[in-house]
């Protein structure tokens, strides 16, 4: 009977453990699958104001302009690259897959065309993306676009940069076959956004345009797609209405009021940009792809301009996001083009490398936004100009309003008074506190009854650079 009564305990426990182990691969297999779909796919959400992801969580585009990832850095470099951007809170990374089709090589020297013929892809038959030296320029391409996924990352990939179709290398039937090609090869890669154009006027080669967003829809309906437009101007100039567009981009461009003569828009107010694709119809989506980069000159062109900051960069963001945005988009001058060492042809007199511009204060900094605009619900969140007492302000007095149903955030550049109507907020009372979109701090401000309008001095001096976010909560 011993015997017995011990066999029955032994075998008990054997089918316990085994339990527990079943258990434990289930739950690993649980695990392996939530991390392969760490980049889920994007949507327009609801009320077609912003993004989200096919579980209807909030998605807040914060993007970074890699434009050369795919053509200058390694493998190793790309996951330095990488895992820097997703600890600065970086969702999306802007990248161009063609650039110069004269220059079709990527850092190992491999083409991505036969006689740099865009219809002609320079495939290996056999070779293996996870192979050094066994892979050629799409396996490099299939490799990153992978680690991005990985590491949660969207990459928004232009398929071939706009100057090639302007300066005529690209025929209609070429770029619907290119586009047909590579739509085809990464259709079922959730973690890319597709961007048409590449700094270029939607009025030059529209019909190219319009054949390559097509093709691509047609293929990936899935994707999400927008357009990168020519500085100073807006994808919802010329493609507002068409179907394969999800969301509109604009690009408000690197100079100065006073450098801005050519009559484009609205330059430095990057707000009024937005405002004009907010109040379209249709309602989509749109955000700035491309405002003044951190450390390029001022004007783009002339290096012995002043040198755009982390001071300006902010006001880029807060305003555009604050008048209505799905997101915004960082630069910065050396990592846009990956600036290296030996490098023979450098641009826009850029001062940095890349490794040393990783941790620029700008680059640092676009995390506050981002947590500040997810810390409230986000999907309610409106542009609110009505809510101020008196004028909006002109030019770097300019002060920015958006609000939810219990929250208002008024955003100043300069750290000049907020007025506010209080009338405006249908609250009895409301306490206010102060963000410091430098490093993400809050400073109490006190608790006020509604009624009338209240002047909000911001701490410190009013002058460039010393901007604030006025908070305001209900307390009901």
């Amino acid at each position: 009977m011993f015997v017995s009564s011990y066999v029955c305990r032994f075998v008990r426990m054997m089918m316990r453990s085994k339990l527990i182990l079943l258990t434990l691969l289930l739950l690993l297999a649980c695990n392996e699958d939530r991390a392969g779909k760490s980049t889920p796919w994007l949507r327009i959400s609801q009320n077609s104001r912003y993004l989200t992801t096919e579980n209807g969580d909030p998605f807040f585009w914060l993007g970074d302009t890699g434009w050369l990832l795919f053509q200058k850095l390694s493998r190793e470099e790309a996951d330095r690259y990488f895992d820097n951007r997703k600890q600065k809170g970086f969702n999306v990374i802007q990248v161009v897959v063609i650039h110069n089709l004269n220059r079709d090589a990527n850092f190992y020297g491999d083409s991505a065309f036969t006689d740099h013929r865009i219809d002609q892809p320079l495939v290996t038959p056999g070779s293996s993306p996870d192979d050094p030296g066994q892979y050629d320029y799409w396996d490099h391409v299939d490799y990153l676009v992978k680690l991005a996924g990985e590491k949660g990352l969207y990459l928004a990939m232009v398929p071939v940069w706009g100057s090639n179709v302007r300066s005529g290398h690209v025929t209609m039937a070429q770029a619907k076959k290119y586009a047909g090609w590579l739509a085809s090869r990464y259709r079922n890669e959730p973690n890319i956004i597709w961007v048409n154009g590449g700094d270029v006027k939607g009025s030059d080669s529209t019909s190219i345009w319009n054949a390559i967003g097509d093709t691509i829809r047609s293929i990936c309906p899935r994707h999400l797609i927008t357009y990168h437009p020519f500085g100073r101007t807006q994808s919802s100039e010329w493609f507002h209405n068409q179907s394969w567009l999800d969301f509109n981009m604009f690009q408000s461009g690197h100079r100065r009021y006073d450098q801005d003569t050519a009559g484009l828009r609205y330059g430095e107010d990057n707000w009024r940009y937005m405002l004009s694709d907010y109040n379209r119809s249709p309602v989509r989506p749109s955000l700035d792809g491309e405002p003044s980069y951190e450390s390029i000159p001022q004007g783009l062109h002339d290096p012995s301009q002043p040198y755009w900051t982390d001071d300006d960069v902010r006001r880029y963001a807060y305003w555009s996001v604050f008048a209505g945005g799905c997101g915004f988009t960082y630069g910065h001058n050396a990592i846009m083009q990956f600036h290296k060492t030996g490098d023979k042809d450098p641009a826009y007199g850029v001062k940095e490398y890349w490794e040393e511009a990783l941790d620029a204060p700008g680059a640092s900094q676009m995390i506050f936004l981002k947590e500040l605009i997810l810390s409230r619900p986000y999907f309610e969140r409106a542009p609110a100009q009505e809510i101020l007492a008196g004028e909006n302000g002109e030019r770097y007095d300019y002060i920015t309003v958006t609000r939810g149903k219990d929250y208002v955030f008024a955003y100043t550049w300069n750290g000049r008074n907020i007025n506010i109507n209080t009338d405006m907020l249908h609250w009895n009372e409301y306490r206010a506190s102060w963000f410091d979109p430098r490093n993400g701090t809050i400073e109490p401000a006190g608790t006020y009854r509604s009624g009338g309008s209240e002047t909000f001095d911001p701490p410190g001096e009013t002058q460039p650079g010393n901007d604030r976010v006025l908070i305001l909560e209900s307390t009901r």
